[in-house]
């Protein structure tokens, strides 16, 4: 039992020095695996800041204006400018005009002076009928309302044709029995009188009628002979670039094409007022006649 007991307490005493050698050798190896873990850890940890970083770089790229709206809009401004902003009209009137040689010019400038005298001359000649039409419901009132032509005569206006009309018959009167107008009746001598002053009424009304007649009748043609000078142009400038699409073609000749619908512009407005002055002359030289029957009926009565 003896031997027994000093075995084991040698077997103790051995495996006690053995676990103290042991000792510093684990200490070692545990710290070792430790700062593998940490890193490892760490070698991690930085990967997946890494990711966090790529991602939020391609949602700054994806979303630009809502997470940098500095950066986005000059960036983006002007694309935006781009697309909003008006493109010059490449075709139309100014580039007719700012194309168009000399001959074509002068064209569009003959148009515009035939449009403006049409015009002027409508309105003027209307005020002047809606004056006459005036002159011509006054001068039957006082005629009406007058004991006799002369006081009627004095009571109408210095500038009207109806008192120049019933002067005139007033005076052929007043000479009849004198020289050649003893061999010719009253009535015949006061007619050619009252005749004469109505024709210069009549002329009156007629200026710058033939104007519009003349514009009428010529604008259309002025036009075509635009367009064809302006599609022969546009065929030589066609036929020298050398390509027939229909982005060559159709701007030239449109714009040539401008030209004859200028020139039905200008013709139609004067067509549709000479017929429109025409009748309304005939009805103000209508009042006219009619006034210079009554004078003359009061004038053979007065010399009867």
């Amino acid at each position: 039992m003896k031997r027994t007991s000093t075995a084991l307490s040698l077997l103790a005493v051995i495996a006690t020095a053995s676990a103290l050698c042991l000792l510093p050798s684990l200490a070692q190896s545990a710290e070792t695996s430790s700062a593998t873990a940490l890193s490892s850890s760490a070698s991690a940890s930085q990967q997946v800041d890494n990711a966090a970083a790529v991602s939020s770089l391609g949602g700054e790229a994806g979303s630009g204006p809502m997470v940098s709206p500095a950066g986005s809009l000059s960036s983006e401004g002007p694309m935006a400018e781009t697309a909003v902003a008006p493109q010059a009209n490449p075709y139309g009137l100014a580039a007719l005009w700012g194309q168009g040689d000399l001959v074509a010019k002068i064209t569009l400038l003959i148009l515009a002076l035939m449009s403006m005298g049409s015009w002027y001359i409508l309105f003027i000649k209307l005020w002047e009928q809606r004056g006459l039409f005036a002159q011509g419901r006054a001068a039957r009132k006082r005629l009406e309302q007058a004991a006799t032509l002369d006081e009627a005569i004095a009571n109408l206006s210095k500038n009207s044709s109806f008192r120049h009309v019933a002067e005139e018959g007033v005076a052929a009167a007043a000479q009849h029995g004198r020289g050649l107008g003893a061999q010719v009746s009253l009535l015949d001598w006061t007619s050619m009188a009252l005749a004469r002053a109505i024709d210069g009424v009549a002329g009156n009304l007629q200026g710058g009628l033939a104007f519009l007649a003349t514009v009428g009748s010529t604008a259309p043609f002025v036009g075509l002979f635009g367009t064809v000078w302006g599609i022969y142009h546009a065929l030589i400038a066609i036929g020298l670039a050398g390509q027939a699409s229909i982005d060559k073609v159709a701007g030239p000749v449109g714009e040539a094409l401008i030209m004859t619908a200028i020139g039905l512009a200008v013709a139609v407005p004067a067509v549709l007022g000479y017929n429109w002055l025409v009748r309304r002359n005939k009805a103000a030289l209508d009042q006219v006649r009619r006034f210079a029957t009554e004078v003359e009926a009061r004038l053979l009565v007065k010399a009867a």
